[in-house]
């Protein structure tokens, strides 16, 4: 298979950027042949932007299942809602078409078993669209703990602070999925930004796993607010919504590791995955781009480390995954610091068959649960819950992926 011929399901923002970033950069080989969503004209807007970029013969769907059929592709990619990725991406898989599925959380751990059984079951290729394993940064912390530089890692922090009020909000008018979220349900609603590029790090479902969690949501109070201030809203002002401010989740791994998770989207700031990796030899926090390497502290550095604040670069350029450096050096580019077109090029490489699946369905499974199994604790005042083995004993000895 030389070119690949996607078709993406789902037009909307994500869809849409995952349809340009193949155009954007230098992706060779990957191409969209079709698009698919429910809301024609959405699809038909994609079509001509594609058309502007020097994309021909690109054909239009509103039904999942007569693209799978007949839009000559020879792999999809899933980028509706994230309460459509389920019923899609099992479309998909039974249609024997390899399948890419962009990220969100589960609404149930039933969700997360049915996936891996169906994978299982059809042997079609699937992959996680995780793009946040895939960046500058990410990579190089991975890079740094296969090296040992870290020690025996003990802590690890994410994040997905995001200030989305005004989006959320848009959707008493266009219907959006993520307002209805807030009104229903109080959890982790999207963890795997945060989780993903740490559970390579950790090897979880490679050596290691996650075994239980624990989550506390704050009240919701952000929206309301907004809201009152922005008269656009004001018929949310006084609306009860389910999901709070913050929600914090704390994951214990079978290798004594612990995970702390950070949810908000309903409050003001700047956007932040607060990435931090805490080891016996060293650390690195997003919070001020720094690394503190015990063994590697130059002279003159003060207990506190603050003179090493920001020195991130240094150790990129020295540390830099091999995998980043051969992206960055064949002049490809992409939206999100170019991690969408790497992981664009990951993806074609296993469709293709070159590589295992980097990022599986038993990661997919894993992630997505944390979701519903926070959403369950919380209910219960903070209950801790155990978290599901869906690799079914194999992640002793498993070893696919990178």
């Amino acid at each position: 298979m030389d070119g690949i011929r996607l078709g993406i399901i789902g037009c909307g923002a994500r869809g849409a950027a995952l349809t340009r970033s193949l155009f954007c950069g230098t992706l060779p080989g990957l191409t969209a042949a079709a698009l698919c969503d429910i809301n024609e004209e959405r699809a038909q807007e994609l079509r001509r932007e594609c058309l502007e970029l020097g994309v021909p013969d690109v054909r239009v769907f509103t039904d999942a299942r007569e693209l799978l059929e007949k839009g000559g592709i020879d792999a999809a990619v899933v980028a509706a809602g994230w309460d459509e990725h389920f019923p899609l991406t099992l479309a998909c898989l039974e249609s024997g078409i390899p399948v890419g599925t962009e990220v969100g959380g589960a609404y149930s751990v039933e969700q997360c078993f049915e996936l891996v059984r169906e994978v299982e079951r059809t042997g079609t290729r699937f992959m996680f669209l995780e793009n946040c394993c895939y960046g500058r940064t990410e990579l190089l912390l991975l890079n740094m703990a296969r090296l040992g530089l870290f020690g025996r890692i003990v802590h690890c922090t994410g994040a997905y602070r995001h200030d989305l009020r005004r989006l959320l909000c848009e959707g008493i008018y266009d219907g959006g999925f993520r307002l209805k979220d807030q009104l229903g349900r109080s959890c982790d609603a999207y963890p795997t930004h945060a989780l993903g590029p740490i559970a390579k790090i950790l090897r979880l479902n490679r050596g290691n796993r996650m075994i239980s969690l624990t989550s506390t949501v704050s009240g919701a109070f952000g929206l309301n607010d907004f809201a009152r201030k922005n008269e656009r809203y004001s018929a949310l002002a006084g609306t009860r919504f389910a999901q709070g401010d913050v929600a914090d989740t704390v994951i214990r791994c079978a290798g004594g590791e612990t995970v702390s998770l950070t949810f908000s989207i309903s409050l003001p700031g700047p956007y932040s995955r607060n990435l931090g990796i805490y080891g016996t030899a060293g650390c690195y926090s997003e919070a001020n781009r720094s690394f503190f390497i015990e063994d590697d502290r130059p002279s003159g550095a003060g207990e506190n480390g603050r003179e090493l604040w920001g020195n991130e670069k240094e150790y990129a350029e020295k540390y830099g995954h091999p995998l980043w450096k051969e992206y960055a050096a064949s002049g490809a580019a992409g939206p999100h610091g170019g991690m969408d077109g790497l992981m664009f090029l990951e993806f074609a490489k296993y469709v293709r068959g070159e590589i295992e699946c980097p990022v599986d369905v038993y990661d997919a499974a894993s992630w997505m649960a944390v979701s519903a199994l926070s959403e369950a604790s919380a209910a219960l005042g903070g209950a801790p819950q155990p978290i599901p083995d869906f690799t079914g004993g194999k992640w002793i000895r498993y070893c696919r992926g990178f």
